[in-house]
């Protein structure tokens, strides 16, 4: 740590573990799959009423709230913390765990120090964290100049038919826009990263493809179009296009960019195949342009299409651009990126490593529309989230939580010590 006070063992010294625990586990216990925000919305806002937040509980679709709130300081920067209040379903779990202490998905069991549950790491320990450390701040008795506000948002999850599309983040992001909320100066999104500091995340976007033909008896194929045929010539294609794209360039923190074609189906009977299907998604780095790089793929699959082949094109999972997800970045060096990276490395050994986001989630809303620096940082492993695997280790919370509590202090200033 530089020469600034970090407050790390004044802060640890009255951490209460039991607090922290009960408030995550009432989280998880809160069932909230994408489209029922509502029941984590009511589970925060008391938590937010007590800790001076002010909470505000808003629809942004009919019965689906995100919930805000902010504690203004006497004078200082604006720190944000933001996160989503949706998880995706639990369906199997407990069946999964039957007879086991971990079948209940949202009873939040503790076994051998990790807490279990559907969103128990995605990412309900990082909102709880960022909560709890606001807290901290109060029992160590530390004033803040700067102000913390919280925006909890739904509909991040994508798991259920129709939903998730960030509706949630979308109304906070025209709110700031008009001015209805202050623009933070910089924001912590907490979804899991096993405590490191991730300032950049990958684009993507999904690319449905239906090649049409004309099917036929196989005994007379030349009354027929081959689809199959086609989506080879299609196919070939796209894999030359993702080798020249990966050669363009390469990212410190992320790689480099490809597409991936992730299914393919066509044919069936004894016929000529009329009809082909794939699937592919687009992995993008930040200096690229989403729609740039949506319309060079279609310019390589029409040019790949033989005569008398249709083909169409659906782009199912659009979030801040129509066709997908944008990719983001803030510098690396950022004043404030580096200092939360030393607070963490600093309450837990092995933590606050500053690394890429190799997956999507909605820090675009805030680096490219509202203009807020950003990092994704909060404990939980991403890559058993989404499975039946879905659990927190208690120590990781509880450093995460001291830390966080230190880097407020740290970014918004203190008026007593």
């Amino acid at each position: 740590m530089t020469e600034r006070p970090h407050y790390l063992s004044r802060l640890r010294a009255v951490f209460d573990a039991d607090y922290a625990l009960a408030l995550l586990q009432r989280a998880v216990a809160a069932q909230s799959v994408t489209g029922a925000e509502a029941n984590m919305a009511g589970m925060l806002h008391p938590e937010m009423a007590r800790l001076g937040l002010d909470p505000i509980a808003a629809d942004f679709l009919p019965g689906r709230p995100n919930i805000g709130g902010t504690r203004v300081g006497t004078g200082g920067p604006h720190l944000l913390f933001m996160g989503h209040t949706d998880t995706v379903n639990a369906r199997g779990w407990a069946d999964h765990w039957a007879g086991s202490a971990q079948q209940d998905p949202f009873g939040g069991a503790v076994i051998d120090g990790e807490l279990w549950g559907r969103g128990a790491a995605d990412l309900k320990a990082g909102i709880c964290a960022s909560l709890a450390a606001l807290d901290l701040i109060d029992r160590a008795g530390l004033r803040l100049k700067g102000t913390v506000s919280y925006a909890f948002v739904g509909d991040e999850e994508s798991g259920e038919h129709g939903l998730g599309v960030s509706a949630g983040v979308r109304t906070y992001t025209a709110q700031v826009l008009a001015g209805n909320i202050p623009r933070p100066d910089f924001a912590i999104y907490v979804e899991p990263t096993q405590l490191q500091v991730l300032p950049v995340q990958i684009g993507f976007f999904i690319a449905d493809i239906t090649i049409l033909g004309r099917s036929a008896y196989f005994g007379r194929p030349e009354l027929g179009v081959d689809a199959l045929k086609a989506t080879h010539a299609i196919l070939s294609a796209i894999w030359v296009h993702s080798d020249a794209i990966a050669a363009r360039s390469e990212h410190p923190l992320l790689g480099r960019a490809f597409a991936l074609v992730t299914d393919i189906t066509g044919g069936g009977m004894i016929a000529v195949p009329g009809e082909c299907h794939l699937s592919l998604i687009r992995k993008l780095l930040p200096d690229e342009d989403l729609e740039t790089a949506a319309l060079e793929l279609e310019a390589v699959i029409q040019a790949a299409t033989p005569p008398e082949i249709s083909v169409k094109i659906n782009w199912p999972a659009g979030r801040d651009h129509a066709r997908g997800g944008s990719a983001a970045e803030t510098a690396a060096d950022h004043p404030a990126v580096r200092r939360l990276s030393e607070f963490m490395a600093a309450a837990k050994p092995g933590a606050g490593q500053i690394a890429g986001a190799h997956f999507w989630s909605e820090m675009p809303f805030l680096t490219n529309q509202i203009g807020c620096p950003a990092v994704y940082c909060a404990p939980g492993d991403i890559s058993i989230c989404h499975t039946f695997e879905e659990r927190v280790p208690l120590s990781d919370y509880n450093d995460g939580i001291v830390a966080l509590a230190a880097f407020i202090a740290d970014f918004c200033g203190i008026t007593e010590a």
